[in-house]
């Protein structure tokens, strides 16, 4: 391929990257407001929820059909359908229809991220891969940075439709750059047929469904009955994916260590970073009684040290191992983690931004170490399969903390308004029309919030060390060696060594 089309493909890439990353960030810090005009705190996590449902459920299905039809195709029509949903996240107005056209983005979005990293693994080498990987980092963390202040500005200056309209334009230009550009390889002559994993692609949808649905609302009659569905449902995919020719998630994979161990880390990470980030602006704007653009600024410490340490971090990677990058990522990510179970209304606000500042150290060490390493050892049959599943497990774990920890705010919180003699919904909603105030009420209301946050983040702190027990269990070596022995197993030959012989 040309050098031409290989930087356009990669500017494409990056902008699509931006996109899928400032979304969840601009959404974050306006979601009070929009709670506040739509609904109630009871509806605060299901808009993340409805999105991450989709997007997490999607996710391997993607990095499956691109691995039948091609990267181009699949990636037009994820972003296609990303654009459509964030139009109609727009047009809402009312809550029901907010969650609803945010699950249409969400189908969408859960394939821009994998097919990014999937074109990724396909177009550039291993040391390519390590030196790009800081890039693209620094791309995802500008675009994060400037979500959660673009959020804030749009929410304080303009209207909340336009978080979600501003992907309209840039989608379209990221699309077209890469159709235009992008080659896929074609299909060798004697390749087998391939065929969709319909039953298996079905099995996985609805167990992951069902098995976020019960952990949002675990006191509920229905709860413990659709959870004992999802294990069944997950049973039922394990029996027909070890039968399938070709199968969706290949349960091979998790014979491997390296894969299994790094799919553990996404879980447990994306659970204490994804979901306890999504309440870090509802703390600073509903307890600290900040606006919403001081509360999208909250997260700029997490993002730039996540920036920082994935540039570092990918730099040092060739030469101290993944291993030694992603504990020392993981140990960051448990320091950060405990200040933030003792939140209160008088927390200090270096405090906090120190503490996600180690958490974004901590992710964009373990990460990047995690999915070049995965990309580096699977079979490159198998390559789009396994970043898309990689990403799947850190979605998940994302979507499990965001239901979990919405359901302990909301117990915690609402056990607190009602002893008080409080009502939840009205008055919660007060504290983001009215910042600041000092009123008996409003202290009340402060301090209940500030206990659920607190439940919150100690969700967080005991998945990040689980998250770190795991890491401990990944097995040691250097990249470099474990790639050439892929080499080595599937016959690849260099075109330097095929010319000296």
């Amino acid at each position: 391929m040309s050098t031409q089309r290989t930087i356009l493909i990669t500017a494409g890439l990056m902008l699509s990257l931006f996109l899928a990353s400032m979304e969840s960030t601009v959404v974050s810090t306006g979601m009070p407001t929009i709670v506040s005009q739509l609904g109630g705190l009871e509806s605060y996590s299901w808009v993340f929820t409805a999105f991450m449902l989709a997007s997490t459920t999607t996710v391997p299905l993607y990095g499956k059909l691109s691995d039948l039809f091609g990267r181009r195709p699949v990636f037009v029509a994820a972003m296609a359908i990303f654009l459509i949903g964030s139009a109609l996240c727009g047009l809402a107005t009312t809550m029901p229809q907010l969650i609803a056209f945010r699950t249409v983005q969400g189908i969408g979005a859960g394939g821009l991220l994998p097919l990014v990293f999937i074109i990724i693994g396909d177009l550039f080498s291993l040391e390519q891969r390590a030196r790009l990987q800081g890039l693209f980092s620094g791309v995802w963390g500008i675009s994060s940075i400037a979500g959660p202040l673009l959020g804030g500005f749009i929410v304080d200056q303009a209207s909340w439709q336009w978080i979600f309209w501003i992907n309209i334009f840039p989608g379209l230009a990221a699309t077209a750059i890469v159709w235009f550009a992008w080659i896929d390889r074609p299909r060798a002559h004697d390749a087998p047929p391939r065929s969709i994993d319909y039953a298996g692609a079905l099995l996985l949808t609805a167990g992951a469904v069902a098995l976020l649905m019960s952990l949002t609302d675990l006191s509920a009659s229905w709860a413990l009955p659709t959870l004992a569905g999802a294990l069944a449902l997950f049973g039922a995919l394990v029996w027909v994916e070890r039968r399938a020719s070709d199968p969706v998630l290949p349960i091979g994979l998790f014979h491997d260590r390296m894969f299994l161990v790094a799919c553990g880390h996404g879980i447990l990470a994306g659970c204490a970073v994804f979901g306890g980030a999504t309440f870090v602006p509802l703390y600073v704007q509903g307890v600290l009684g900040t606006s919403a653009t001081e509360a999208g600024a909250a997260l700029m410490p997490m993002l730039l040290a996540w920036v920082f340490s994935s540039i570092l971090g990918t730099r040092l990677l060739l030469r101290l191992g993944y291993h030694t990058i992603a504990l020392a990522g993981m140990v960051a990510l448990v320091i950060g983690a405990f200040p933030l179970m003792f939140l209160d209304t008088q927390t200090n606000r270096l405090l906090l931004m120190t503490s996600l500042g180690l958490m974004g150290f901590g992710m964009g060490f373990s990460i990047p170490a995690f999915l070049i390493a995965v990309q580096s050892t699977v079979e490159r049959s198998k390559l789009g399969t396994a970043t898309s599943t990689l990403q799947f497990s850190r979605s998940i774990g994302g979507a499990f903390g965001i239901g979990i920890m919405g359901a302990i705010l909301s117990a915690i919180v609402v056990t607190n308004l009602v002893a008080a003699g409080l009502d939840a919904s009205t008055s919660l909603n007060s504290l983001i029309d009215s910042p600041g105030s000092d009123s008996a009420v409003q202290a009340m209301l402060r301090d209940a919030l500030s206990a659920g946050i607190r439940g919150v983040f100690i969700v967080g702190f005991i998945a990040s060390v689980l998250g770190l027990l795991v890491t401990l269990l990944a097995p040691r070596g250097q990249i470099a060696q474990m790639s050439a022995e892929r080499e080595r197993r599937e016959g690849v030959v260099h075109p330097a060594a095929e010319h000296g012989s």
